[in-house]
């Protein structure tokens, strides 16, 4: 009798299956920012001169490196204001029971379930000068005249930290609950006080989920391209909408091409800085 054939591995699977991705990922990604890499070499709107020109333009362009450094510090401002007020809302859904969880879990979700054009406008309402917050404060006589909170840096922090706001939540939700509460009831019954216990056991087992929801909100934030207009306004200029204006309303496509090619490079660099904190911090969220 010959040999039994041998056994095949199920869990093995050709490389063929990752084709078609592949080839959306080809066609869709990387062939649309080769073309926008070959257009940002072109000095003149014409196409008929190749050099760096346009990008040498930017980086000696003081309004335009302005516009990049008020951009990535509106993301830094909107990360800050969900990791406060997104790391209480996760700590405390990890201490409630099912039913209080799942309306925990209901409002954090909620901005995900609308669109983020009606959740801007709701935020023109809320932010208006006849709006919730001043007629609020006029009718508590705290104010006299209605603050101006549209059209400013703190009205599109605050829009923007609302909109984003499940991105920095839901990953926090699952780091903590990973953390074992046993190691809360051990720090207390050896003398540690709850904030030495948050900021030498919660904090550092938390970190991954820390990090994770720093780069989605980041990244989401300084590319909010709708929220940034409508609470910005014309008074307030960023990335998203100075790539627009050159595209769109100028025609200079060379120029509004490598404003795309820098933008992404420096969202790459601020993500590889939390991707560099996370791989450091895997050694707190593994203890």
């Amino acid at each position: 009798m010959g040999a039994a054939p041998a056994a095949r591995d199920v869990t093995s699977y050709g490389m063929g299956l990752a084709a078609p991705l592949a080839l959306f990922f080809l066609v869709f990604f990387v062939a649309p920012l080769l073309q926008l890499l070959w257009l940002s070499l072109h000095n003149d709107t014409a196409g008929l001169h190749w050099g760096l020109g346009q990008y040498l333009h930017f980086l000696t362009d003081p309004f335009s490196l302005g516009v990049l450094g008020s951009t990535l510090l509106l993301g830094a401002e909107v990360t800050a204001v969900c990791l406060v007020l997104g790391f209480p809302i996760a700590w405390l859904y990890q201490r409630v029971g099912p039913k209080l969880q799942t309306i925990i879990i209901l409002i954090v979700l909620l901005p995900l379930l609308t669109s983020v054009v009606v959740r801007t406008f709701a935020w023109i309402v809320i932010l208006g000068r006849q709006g919730i917050i001043n007629a609020t404060l006029q009718s508590l006589g705290l104010i006299d005249t209605p603050l101006k909170l549209l059209y400013t840096q703190f009205g599109v922090v605050i829009a923007l930290a609302q909109v984003q706001m499940p991105l920095m939540t839901l990953p926090l939700i699952t780091a903590l609950g990973r953390i074992d509460p046993n190691l809360d009831d051990a720090s207390c019954s050896l003398g540690a006080g709850s904030w030495r216990t948050f900021f030498r056991i919660v904090l550092p087992l938390s970190l991954p989920g820390v990090i994770a929801g720093c780069t989605l909100t980041y990244a989401a934030a300084i590319t909010a391209f709708i929220t940034q207009s409508l609470i910005g306004g014309g008074q307030m200029l960023f990335m998203p909408m100075y790539l627009y204006q050159q595209a769109s309303t100028l025609q200079n496509w060379p120029f509004a091409a490598a404003i795309s090619i820098i933008f992404l490079l420096a969202v790459l660099a601020v993500v590889s800085v939390f991707t560099t904190l996370g791989r450091m911090s895997r050694g707190y969220g593994g203890a």
